[in-house]
């Protein structure tokens, strides 16, 4: 972190806990520091003018400064509440999960990623906006896997490295990628993948969010890529998350 005592960053609260009687600690993700804690002293009075400003899901401008053991938040101005990720139970589990995945890969002192931040930033605002938001979270996904370095393989085999061929094939969480059905043989831990998922899956690893919208998959496609995904993800961070199971209470 650069050694000045008072800085200013682009944000997005992730998460605040209850610090004290009256502060909050909070978890960012900025822009030119990556992620950082940060207390915000007083934050929880009602007369406070920071605690309106400090609730998840909120992108921010705040300037922060060097404490003894941590992060003091100073100034805090409120640049997008996303205020219907508050107000609908079905965004709130996506943008909970949205967090719970940047958290997961995420740690402190790693440095500033712009293309990160402008992608979570992004990601809540399609899912505010949109009625429906597969797309959004399953764009978020493989955008964030390129982003953190666990960048899927889809388009050779993950064994052999031969080019895939338009038939079903399979996937491997351990090799990182699409398994072609003659390398599968044999090998244990495959998940079937058709090729109308892997498809989509594709395109949405190397287009723009504007091309990618255009996509129409199957309900089949849908589910069969959420829980593609949430395999690869319980497998890299070597536990499952927490958030697709809110989200499957909220839906039905």
């Amino acid at each position: 972190m650069p050694e000045f005592r008072s800085f200013r960053n682009s944000a997005v609260v992730l998460r605040h806990s209850d610090w004290g009687e009256v502060d909050q600690l909070l978890t960012l993700y900025t822009r030119e520091q990556g992620m950082v804690r940060a207390l915000a002293k007083g934050a929880r009075k009602i007369t406070s003018r920071k605690g309106g400003h400090l609730q998840p899901f909120t992108q921010i401008t705040v300037q922060l400064a060097k404490g003894r053991d941590l992060l003091i938040v100073t100034q805090v101005e409120t640049v997008n509440a996303f205020l219907p990720l508050h107000d609908d139970l079905e965004k709130t589990g996506y943008a909970a999960y949205v967090i719970e995945l940047l958290l997961r890969f995420s740690y402190e002192a790693e440095g500033g990623n712009p293309t990160l931040f402008k992608l979570v930033v992004e990601t809540l605002g399609r899912i505010e906006k949109e009625t429906d938001s597969w797309l959004a979270v399953r764009y978020y996904e493989m955008r964030l896997l390129d982003a953190v370095g666990f960048r899927p393989q889809l388009f050779e085999c993950a064994n052999c490295r031969r080019e895939i061929l338009p038939e079903d094939q399979l996937f491997s969480f351990s090799a990182g990628g699409v398994i072609c059905p003659s390398c599968g043989i044999g090998l244990p831990n495959l998940t079937k993948i058709s090729m109308e998922t892997l498809k989509y899956l594709r395109h949405f690893q190397r287009s723009s969010y504007r091309d990618a919208s255009r996509a129409h998959p199957s309900l089949t496609a849908r589910k069969e890529a959420e829980v593609l995904m949430q395999g690869y993800f319980t497998y890299q961070l070597e536990r499952g998350l927490n958030t697709p199971g809110f989200i499957k209470r909220v839906k039905s």
